[in-house]
């Protein structure tokens, strides 16, 4: 395994894009807490699909969606890296160090999904470091032929889907097509009203209602684990590779630069291809997730690239110093937009569940993106860790962490 030597700047470097990364998830994540799970994926199920809400719906899925969430994935992988390399430069062991923290991690991710946000991410990703750690010490062409060969896994299924769904259409399309066809295609063609209608009742209402729903949202994700580690196996596997080969420190200007050149070619693909789903077709639109899912590892690259740049070029420290804050906190941060949003549109709370378009939800992923930039790095100025990574530390490390900075000024001998 390699022996570490992480540099503040490579640190600063990883904690900047993470940082980035947890606020632009919010740009999806708020749909799943404000409004019916099907809107997530598709503006006709609820939310709005003309005008505005159209437009942030495009807007949304060419600049975030599965971006983000990417991103944040690979980070992960690299954190992995990081974690298990300090732990065997300390003398301790990295596969007990990593599997108490991934433990630890599915109990906190479970608690999330059960009891504040049915979307969570943490348990998918205690599972993908469970599976991953076999390849921890891995050569970097290796890991990026894993995350190459995942990356495969997932179009090839987007595509079958895709393909399936028009076969479908085609079938239903036939002047002697069977009832039970035509019907099959009305259901998977079609936002089902019906159980909008439940979720908005459960979610508008007391917090038995509330649970329940949230339970059966969770379990439904949960039974999608296999295909979704198809996602989350190649991107932390990108994020360990790049890692080990100095991606976040060491590449050269240049070979940023052609990733962000790259990452600005696939946006605008992406941005085209979107163009086309404008209609609201459901075949198109699954053409169009397909082709995206094709171009997402640009993207994201061009992103991280470019604030790898900012990072290295020394300029707007105040965004990168906040930004870096945010990573540092990033489990803090991600938790805690889930409790402030579901409590604001849950029964329990504010009670707005439903009651926004698509659009309208752009004031709140404004206002939080504001509270983690402003509160991070005023705690972080006086405490080591967040609070979430503080508790997952300690409960890894079966003790209590110290909390407080000490600003004690130095003695004369130091």
């Amino acid at each position: 395994m390699t022996s570490p030597a992480p540099p503040i700047a490579r640190i600063t470097a990883i904690d900047t894009v993470r940082g980035f990364a947890v606020l632009g998830i919010l740009i999806m994540n708020v749909v799943g807490m404000a409004m019916p799970s099907a809107a997530y994926g598709d503006p006709r199920a609820y939310g709005g699909s003309g005008g505005a809400d159209l437009i942030a719906w495009l807007a949304a899925f060419v600049i975030a969606d599965g971006k983000m969430r990417g991103l944040f994935t690979m980070l992960f992988g690299a954190s992995m890296a990081i974690v298990a390399d300090r732990a065997a430069a300390r003398g301790a062991s990295p596969a007990a160090v990593h599997y108490q923290r991934m433990a630890w991690l599915l109990v906190i991710g479970l608690i999330h999904a059960y009891l504040i946000w049915h979307g969570d991410i943490l348990a998918e990703y205690a599972v993908t470091g469970a599976i991953l750690f076999f390849a921890i010490a891995w050569r970097p062409a290796a890991l990026f032929y894993m995350a190459l060969v995942f990356w495969g896994v997932d179009i090839a299924m987007h595509v079958d889907a895709w393909w399936a769904l028009d076969t479908l259409r085609a079938a239903a399309s036939q002047p002697d097509a069977a009832a039970d066809t035509i019907a099959h295609w009305m259901r998977l063609s079609t936002p089902d009203a019906a159980a909008a209608a439940r979720e908005l009742a459960a979610y508008r209402g007391d917090f038995a209602d509330i649970e329940a729903a949230r339970i059966a949202n969770a379990l439904a994700i949960q039974r999608m684990l296999p295909q979704l580690l198809v996602e989350s196996l190649g991107m932390a596997a990108l994020g360990i590779g790049l890692y080990r080969t100095g991606y976040f420190t060491r590449w050269p200007a240049r070979a940023h630069r052609a990733l962000i050149v790259a990452g600005a070619v696939a946006l605008v693909l992406t941005a085209w291809i979107a163009g086309g789903a404008v209609g609201l077709d459901p075949v198109a639109m699954h053409g169009a997730d397909v082709a995206s899912l094709m171009l997402r590892p640009a993207i994201m690259l061009g992103y991280a690239s470019a604030l790898i740049l900012l990072v290295a070029s020394g300029k707007m420290r105040w965004l990168v110093a906040r930004l870096a804050a945010a990573g540092r906190m990033a489990l803090t941060n991600y938790l805690a937009s889930s409790i402030v949003l579901t409590t604001i549109f849950y029964g329990y709370g504010g009670g707005w569940f439903g009651a926004f378009s698509r659009a309208a939800l752009v004031p709140f992923v404004l206002a939080m993106w504001a509270l983690i930039l402003l509160w991070s790095a005023p705690w972080l100025a006086r405490f080591a860790y967040g609070p979430a990574e503080w508790l997952w530390r300690s409960l890894a490390r079966r003790a209590l962490q110290p909390m407080r900075i000490s600003h004690k000024p130095p003695s004369k001998r130091e």
